[in-house]
């Protein structure tokens, strides 16, 4: 037997924390001496103190582990409840990560109001291309939405397209359309420029059409720092008389191993305002 600061120490826990268990009824010494009162556990109960400490630490309550624990819930059973509650908190994590980046997204944008300059923006025409590309759904056009469809749709297309032996291919684009569930979802095409009369297998070869009129400016960082960069372009074509006409392309002129020194020309497709 051990005494309960030696089995405090084996479960990494507290002497406090298991005289706590004892008084609630969850944990209790497999001996105490009566009449020292000093505690003493099993190896054998480690078992338990695992099964009480992972449950609380997935989130429930004592009371919660201690109808588990004495209905005798079975191994495979209780990995299942586990498993099942740490995809919960798992997705309440990138949930909470999706918001913190919306929120630093608008935070930069916020900070960066009236200190860009709008002297880089260009209208031009913008050649069609053909695209190999890839799509997906994302929920909104927000900075946090679209980045985790889109990279993921880049790595698997530019697999594909080195698996069928395909060379010369890019550099990217990405474009975007609503979806047509009418929730306010998007389609995002994620593409890479390729020569004529090449197919890929497994993968949708486009004609993406030129753009007669684009208001155009570079985006030089992270594709999570754009969102000043498309509104500064925003108050440009506001302010010089024009309209946009539809979602912005995205072309990737330069992108190396990290995303801070990525170059990114952002192409809006615009009109006379009348």
């Amino acid at each position: 037997m051990f005494t309960i600061g030696d089995f405090a120490r084996h479960g990494r826990v507290s002497v406090r924390m298991l005289r706590h268990y004892d008084a609630v009824g969850l944990l209790r010494p497999a001996r105490v001496d009566p009449y020292s009162g000093y505690r003493y556990y099993e190896a054998g109960q480690l078992a338990r103190l695992n099964r009480v400490i992972a449950l609380k630490d997935l989130g429930f309550t004592l009371d919660q582990v201690r109808s588990i624990l004495d209905e005798r819930v079975g191994p495979e059973e209780l990995r299942g409840m586990l498993r099942l509650r740490q995809a919960e908190l798992e997705s309440a994590v990138s949930e909470a990560a999706a918001r913190l980046a919306r929120v630093r997204a608008r935070l930069r944008a916020i900070e960066s109001e009236g200190h860009m300059s709008t002297q880089e923006v260009v209208v031009k025409s913008v050649p069609g291309v053909r695209l190999a590309e890839l799509t997906g759904i994302a929920a909104g056009f927000g900075p946090g939405e679209i980045g985790p469809v889109v990279a993921p749709l880049y790595q698997e297309l530019c697999a594909r397209l080195e698996a069928a032996g395909v060379t010369g291919f890019g550099p990217g684009i990405a474009h975007y359309e609503d979806a047509p569930a009418g929730d306010g979802s998007i389609v995002v095409h994620a593409g890479m420029t390729i020569p004529a009369g090449v197919t890929v297998p497994d993968v949708d070869v486009v004609d993406l059409p030129g753009i007669e009129r684009a208001a155009t400016v570079v985006h030089r960082g992270a594709m999570d720092d754009l969102l000043p960069t498309v509104q500064t372009l925003a108050a440009w074509i506001d302010s010089n008389g024009y309209r946009s006409t539809g979602y912005s392309r995205e072309l990737y002129l330069e992108c190396p191993e990290d995303p801070a020194q990525w170059v990114t020309e952002i192409q809006e497709p615009v009109v006379r305002a009348s």
